[in-house]
């Protein structure tokens, strides 16, 4: 009896550093050879070609949810354990965890308050933010980029944003980086506590600063989120809070690993960061196609509500998919050479921010954020390198470095 191929098997271990380092030799094999293939270490299925991951995201057969149609019991699935009740009263009442009417109807309220016209206000700001703390890089011979630079960077513009106070904003990268640990594939008993602590936390201050702004508004998303008002309906103070976490969250880490994965991306290639330097009118393509080679977020879960077919697997109700972006982004059958960093690449069907009704709320913010963070380091910059190969750091579904040294 011949036993049946495992990811493992494959070289697939996001616990594997090397593996973290490079996953796109083993992509290849998924794609060419087992494009759905289940994964027993984590009860998933994985799916790792463009097509199928590009349909899967907009099939409304799958959802981030389930508990919109049926009980865990009733999908197969346990209950999560009493005490992680903190995490997902925030994780569950965000619209990325949420399934239509309840995403249509909060995401409607949102966009009503972050508006295209919010983004291109914060331009001047983000600007400031880039050139002061390259400003602070005076007289330093080597500075890390992901701490120094990509971290404070998308802190500042979200809390700005949102209208948190200065003074409080060092707690926002850790309860960030604790809260997505859960997102992790099987998380462990402590990242999972650290996530809790974290949604207490966030959470309890959120709802004490959504107070004061009810009571005083000011020129911030917090305000408007509180003030919005559509044929009468409004946000929950739970959604409302839940929002602020997805778009700090989503924001923040996107931001942060794209930067550094993009920039390590440029520095493997001279070529492509020469023409950058020489062409900033690249820069917009250029963006979208880092965020393709070296995909920030790895994979996407969705779960089946209904029974489909992926390449002649059938896949049953209570189901779970994992949509591997990262292997979706090089594949050959959408774009030419994919393994080829192309910073014109046009088109460029790229699904690092997902697709169909959960397309990143926050795309077009992380976007500016990151043409202006690129722009403004290859002009003031220009000699800008590396000191050392970085390491990664021990996370496979957000993935990014955990340092950046470079010589300024």
């Amino acid at each position: 009896m011949t036993l049946a191929v495992t990811p493992r098997d494959l070289g697939f271990d996001p616990s594997d550093p090397g593996f973290i380092a490079d996953p796109y030799p083993v992509y290849r094999v998924l794609r060419d050879d087992h494009p759905v293939l289940w994964n027993p270490e984590t009860g998933q299925w994985l799916i790792s070609r463009h097509a199928d991951v590009n349909r899967l995201l907009r099939d409304r057969r799958l959802g981030r949810t389930y508990l919109h149609q049926a009980t865990h019991a009733e999908m197969g699935r346990p209950e999560p354990p009493a005490w992680h009740a903190p995490f997902h009263e925030l994780n569950d009442a965000g619209m990325l965890d949420l399934e239509p009417p309840d995403h249509t109807r909060i995401r409607r309220l949102v966009l009503k308050a972050f508006t295209p016209r919010t983004v291109e206000a914060m331009r001047t700001r983000i600007q400031a933010v880039v050139d002061a703390l390259i400003d602070d890089f005076d007289g330093a011979r080597e500075v890390d980029l992901i701490a120094d630079f990509a971290e404070p960077l998308p802190v500042t513009v979200i809390a700005e944003l949102l209208g948190i106070p200065e003074a409080d904003r060092h707690h926002l990268r850790p309860w960030s980086a604790d809260f997505c640990l859960m997102y992790e594939l099987n998380p462990s008993d402590d990242s999972a506590r650290r996530a809790v602590r974290a949604s207490e936390e966030f959470g309890a201050y959120l709802r004490e600063l959504l107070a004061e702004r009810r009571a005083r508004p000011g020129d911030d998303l917090i305000s408007a989120l509180a003030a919005v008002v559509d044929d009468g309906d409004t946000l929950t103070e739970t959604e409302l809070v839940a929002t602020c976490v997805l778009l700090l969250n989503a924001g923040h880490e996107a931001s942060v690993n794209g930067a550094g994965n993009g920039w390590w991306t440029l520095f493997r290639h001279p070529e492509a960061l020469s023409r950058l330097r020489a062409e900033p009118g690249l820069l917009a393509t250029g963006i979208e196609e880092l965020l393709r080679f070296d995909t920030p977020l790895s994979l996407f879960e969705r779960w089946v509500l209904e029974p489909i077919e992926v390449d002649g697997v059938e896949i049953p109700r209570g189901g779970e998919v994992a949509l591997l972006f990262g292997s979706a982004n090089r594949d050959p059958a959408a774009f030419a050479g994919a393994d080829t960093l192309d910073l014109a690449r046009d088109p460029n069907p790229y699904l690092s921010f997902g697709a169909g009704i959960h397309y990143c709320l926050g795309a077009p913010l992380a976007k500016l954020e990151l043409g202006i963070a690129f722009g403004t380091l290859l002009r003031r910059i220009p000699r800008l390198e590396p000191v050392e190969t970085p390491r990664w750091k021990p996370t496979f579904v957000l993935r990014g470095l955990e340092a950046l040294r470079v010589r300024v």
